[in-house]
Protein backbone atom coordinates (compact mmCIF):
# COMPACT_ATOMS: atom_id res chain seq x y z
CA UNK A 1 0.00 0.00 0.00
CA UNK A 2 1.42 3.37 -0.96
CA UNK A 3 1.85 6.35 1.34
CA UNK A 4 -1.08 8.14 -0.35
CA UNK A 5 -3.44 5.17 -0.01
CA UNK A 6 -2.54 4.73 3.64
CA UNK A 7 -3.08 8.43 4.38
CA UNK A 8 -6.50 8.43 2.69
CA UNK A 9 -7.44 5.22 4.52
CA UNK A 10 -6.64 6.80 7.87
CA UNK A 11 -8.51 9.96 6.91
CA UNK A 12 -11.57 7.88 5.98
CA UNK A 13 -11.39 6.06 9.31
CA UNK A 14 -11.19 9.35 11.18
CA UNK A 15 -14.27 10.67 9.37
CA UNK A 16 -16.15 7.42 9.99
CA UNK A 17 -15.24 7.52 13.68
CA UNK A 18 -16.74 11.01 13.93
CA UNK A 19 -19.89 9.87 12.06
CA UNK A 20 -19.15 12.30 9.23
CA UNK A 21 -20.04 11.49 5.62
CA UNK A 22 -16.94 10.49 3.68
CA UNK A 23 -16.53 12.78 0.67
CA UNK A 24 -13.52 13.62 -1.46
CA UNK A 25 -13.56 17.22 -0.24
CA UNK A 26 -13.60 16.23 3.42
CA UNK A 27 -10.80 13.72 2.87
CA UNK A 28 -8.72 16.39 1.10
CA UNK A 29 -9.29 18.91 3.87
CA UNK A 30 -8.34 16.39 6.54
CA UNK A 31 -5.17 15.46 4.66
CA UNK A 32 -4.30 19.13 4.28
CA UNK A 33 -4.88 19.75 8.00
CA UNK A 34 -2.59 16.82 8.81
CA UNK A 35 0.03 18.29 6.47
CA UNK A 36 0.13 15.16 4.30
CA UNK A 37 1.78 15.98 0.96
CA UNK A 38 1.77 14.24 -2.40
CA UNK A 39 -1.71 12.72 -2.29
CA UNK A 40 -3.30 12.91 -5.71
CA UNK A 41 -7.00 13.85 -5.77
CA UNK A 42 -7.83 10.58 -7.53
CA UNK A 43 -7.26 8.70 -4.26
CA UNK A 44 -9.76 10.77 -2.31
CA UNK A 45 -12.29 10.41 -5.12
CA UNK A 46 -11.82 6.63 -5.31
CA UNK A 47 -12.14 6.17 -1.57
CA UNK A 48 -15.20 8.41 -1.32
CA UNK A 49 -16.93 6.55 -4.18
CA UNK A 50 -16.04 3.15 -2.72
CA UNK A 51 -17.32 4.04 0.75
CA UNK A 52 -20.38 5.99 -0.40
CA UNK A 53 -23.48 4.79 1.44
CA UNK A 54 -21.56 2.21 3.48
CA UNK A 55 -21.17 2.05 7.23
CA UNK A 56 -17.41 1.82 7.70
CA UNK A 57 -17.71 0.82 11.35
CA UNK A 58 -19.99 -2.07 10.36
CA UNK A 59 -17.50 -3.13 7.69
CA UNK A 60 -14.73 -3.22 10.26
CA UNK A 61 -16.76 -5.18 12.78
CA UNK A 62 -17.75 -7.82 10.22
CA UNK A 63 -14.39 -8.38 8.57
CA UNK A 64 -14.37 -12.16 9.01
CA UNK A 65 -17.99 -12.86 8.21
CA UNK A 66 -19.04 -13.56 4.67
CA UNK A 67 -22.39 -13.65 2.93
CA UNK A 68 -22.26 -17.44 2.71
CA UNK A 69 -21.86 -17.85 6.44
CA UNK A 70 -24.82 -15.59 7.17
CA UNK A 71 -27.09 -17.33 4.67
CA UNK A 72 -26.46 -20.87 5.90
CA UNK A 73 -28.18 -20.69 9.30
CA UNK A 74 -31.29 -18.95 7.98
CA UNK A 75 -31.87 -21.61 5.33
CA UNK A 76 -31.21 -24.53 7.66
CA UNK A 77 -33.86 -23.56 10.22
CA UNK A 78 -36.60 -22.77 7.72
CA UNK A 79 -39.26 -25.39 7.22
CA UNK A 80 -41.46 -26.19 4.24
CA UNK A 81 -44.31 -23.76 3.50
CA UNK A 82 -46.86 -26.23 4.86
CA UNK A 83 -45.27 -26.24 8.30
CA UNK A 84 -43.56 -29.61 7.93
CA UNK A 85 -39.88 -30.13 7.69
CA UNK A 86 -38.36 -30.18 4.24
CA UNK A 87 -36.93 -33.56 3.19
CA UNK A 88 -33.20 -33.79 3.43
CA UNK A 89 -31.37 -33.90 0.17
CA UNK A 90 -28.81 -36.63 -0.27
CA UNK A 91 -25.43 -35.49 -1.39
CA UNK A 92 -23.88 -37.79 -3.90
CA UNK A 93 -20.15 -38.14 -3.87
CA UNK A 94 -18.63 -38.25 -7.28
CA UNK A 95 -15.87 -40.78 -7.51
CA UNK A 96 -12.73 -39.20 -8.79
CA UNK A 97 -10.71 -41.33 -11.15
CA UNK A 98 -7.33 -42.21 -9.79
CA UNK A 99 -4.54 -40.36 -11.48
CA UNK A 100 -1.86 -42.43 -13.07
CA UNK A 101 1.52 -41.95 -11.55
CA UNK A 102 4.65 -41.50 -13.61
CA UNK A 103 5.90 -44.84 -12.34
CA UNK A 104 3.05 -46.65 -14.10
CA UNK A 105 4.17 -45.26 -17.46
CA UNK A 106 7.78 -46.15 -16.99
CA UNK A 107 8.84 -42.59 -16.19
CA UNK A 108 10.32 -41.75 -12.86
CA UNK A 109 11.75 -38.64 -11.34
CA UNK A 110 15.22 -40.08 -11.01
CA UNK A 111 15.37 -42.30 -14.14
Amino acid sequence: MSHAELAVSYAALILADDNVDITAEKLQSLLKAANVQDVEPIWTTLFSKALEGKDVKDLLLNVGSGAGAAAAPSGAGAGAPGGGAAPEEKEEKEEEPEEESDEDMGFGLFD
